[in-house]
């Protein structure tokens, strides 16, 4: 069964551009490293300050697979290295959805 994997992000707003280029940057990390990126999603109108990003995998041992790849990777570490240094994220939350499928 497929879950994905939705991150809600609190970003700090002056900082909207810092968390653009930490977003970006996983847009290539995150296949890489074996995760079936569906996007990442600023702030566009209303609230300033949450962004998301949502990943698919075929089952949760495969999200497991996927962080221990995605730590061990000198791209992704830099990435959260970034993050750390910069202080543009203030929390996040991950919540593991499951697809709705049609009745047979």
């Amino acid at each position: 069964m497929t879950v994905t994997c939705c991150i809600r992000y609190v970003i700090d707003p002056f900082q909207r551009d810092a968390f653009e280029e930490y977003a970006r940057n996983w847009l290539r990390i995150i296949p890489a490293c074996g995760g079936d990126l569906l996007g990442y999603f600023l702030p566009h109108e209303g609230t300033n300050n949450i962004a998301l990003a949502m990943i698919s995998f075929d089952s949760l041992a495969a999200y497991e697979a996927y962080r221990a790849r995605l730590k061990a990777d000198p791209e992704g570490a830099a990435n959260f290295r970034l993050a750390q240094e910069k202080r543009f994220i203030l929390s996040e939350e991950r919540t593991f959805l499951a697809p709705v499928q049609a009745a047979r």
